[in-house]
């Protein structure tokens, strides 16, 4: 084996240009994938985090996902029956037995629950009035299941306790409405009932949406402005393994009948988009790759050219036609390696190069440059794609060489 090390070695050192272009293709494509995909893996690592920081892993809400059947289809379930126009009962919405239910969340292992009253309040500070959605909460339970107190600038969640009638706000919608903390505000819910409510904290999470038009209240005080006493249409669920989401969102609902929802579910559009930014990253970096693909086929191809008499004449001393292969395939796989290493070290240089950009102005979520993921998985990625390109590359004419014939190729020769 060391023979044949020797030998591809040689021949491409006979070729230094060629094989230096060679390895200069398969390095920039190396450096490339691993600096978009820090930069996507980062991005989308950061986006990720936001979204389980602020919202809980698994949300049970106080419907079902599908309306029940009507009598008449479940008597004549094989009957040619079709049912239109059904109006939805008028009933008290919230979750039945929320405390029975609870208590058997708070038993699962690794499961963290807290009860939600969630509702529109119109906000009302002068003559400015603001739609926002208001949620009521128990803050010692809501800590466990909920990351928005680290979010707060200013006061607390306990705060809500401090004051009656204290109210949490985003830190935009705050500042749509044009107060701060300790200015009193008037909410109006659509039960018609008004109630009016101190601000005690401030809080931003980068997220704009959630900034705007989010607001937080004591589970008691939601339910007296809602009209809705006793009643939580919500139950927040964190998990020690987000992973866990999932699985955990369906053997809820079919346990309960409850419409539940994982962070998954809830953010499906987000994620698609991720897969479709993946998609696009592979498309380019691969083809970069695949372009320094075809110019080791073309050395190795030429080599085999050129090398005819030369493999007619190892053939003859012996060398079998594995081992031929094997020569031609091991001077890819040298090229491969030798850009993946180099193309490794340049991703590296520029994962850093883009770590000292700055936009000049900070994101709402305090970010002045670009968000990098530093992954040894992203190298070993990169790395196996680049050997598996340079291989696939080298296989091609590797074959034709060991299916040379030395006699025809002395005889043509002659």
């Amino acid at each position: 084996m060391s023979l044949i090390l020797d030998l591809a070695r040689g021949m491409l050192r006979r070729r230094r240009r060629q094989t230096l272009v060679s390895v200069g293709g398969v390095a920039l494509g190396v450096a490339f994938f691993i600096a978009i995909a820090a930069l996507m893996r980062g991005f989308q690592g950061f986006i990720i985090a936001q979204l389980l920081d602020v919202a809980p892993h698994v949300t049970i809400k106080d419907e079902a996902r599908e309306p029940p059947l009507q009598p008449v289809l479940i008597v004549e379930r094989e009957g040619a029956v079709a049912v239109s126009g059904v109006r939805p009962r008028d009933r008290v919405r919230g979750i039945r037995a929320a405390g029975e239910k609870l208590a058997m969340l708070e038993a699962m292992p690794g499961v963290a629950a807290a009860p939600v009253l969630q509702g529109q309040a119109l906000l009302r500070y002068g003559a400015r009035d603001v739609s926002a959605v208001l949620t009521g909460l128990d803050p010692e339970r809501h800590r466990r299941v909920s990351n928005i107190e680290k979010d707060m600038v200013a006061g607390r969640l306990e705060d809500l306790r401090a004051s009656a009638n204290g109210i949490i706000l985003g830190a935009e919608l705050a500042r749509r409405l044009g107060l701060g903390m300790g200015d009193t505000l008037s909410a109006l819910s659509p039960a018609g009932v008004m109630l009016s409510m101190k601000v005690v904290g401030l809080f931003r999470t980068g997220i704009q949406s959630v900034d705007q038009n989010n607001a937080f209240a004591l589970l008691t005080v939601q339910q007296v402005l809602q009209d809705r006493p006793n009643v939580v249409n919500q139950i927040a669920l964190r998990l020690e393994d987000v992973r866990r989401a999932e699985p955990l969102a369906r053997e809820i609902e079919a346990r309960f009948g409850d419409r539940t929802e994982s962070w998954e579910e809830q953010n499906r559009n987000i994620l698609t988009v991720f897969v479709i930014q993946n998609a696009i990253m592979y498309s380019v970096t691969g083809a970069i790759l695949l372009v320094a693909a075809f110019g080791i086929y073309n050395i190795i191809s030429t080599v085999v050219f050129e090398k005819t008499r030369d493999i007619a004449i190892l053939k003859s001393l012996g060398f079998e036609a594995g081992d031929i292969q094997r020569l031609f395939l091991l001077q890819g796989l040298v090229v491969g390696v030798i850009g993946a290493a180099a193309g490794s070290a340049l991703g590296a240089l520029m994962i850093e190069g883009l770590a000292q950009v700055r936009f000049g102005t900070a994101t709402p979520a305090g970010n002045e440059g670009f968000i990098l993921a530093r992954d040894w998985r992203i190298y070993l990625v990169a790395s196996g794609f680049a050997l598996l390109a340079s291989g696939l590359a080298a296989l091609i004419p590797a074959r034709r060489a060991s299916r040379l014939d030395p006699v025809q190729v002395v005889r043509g020769a002659a």
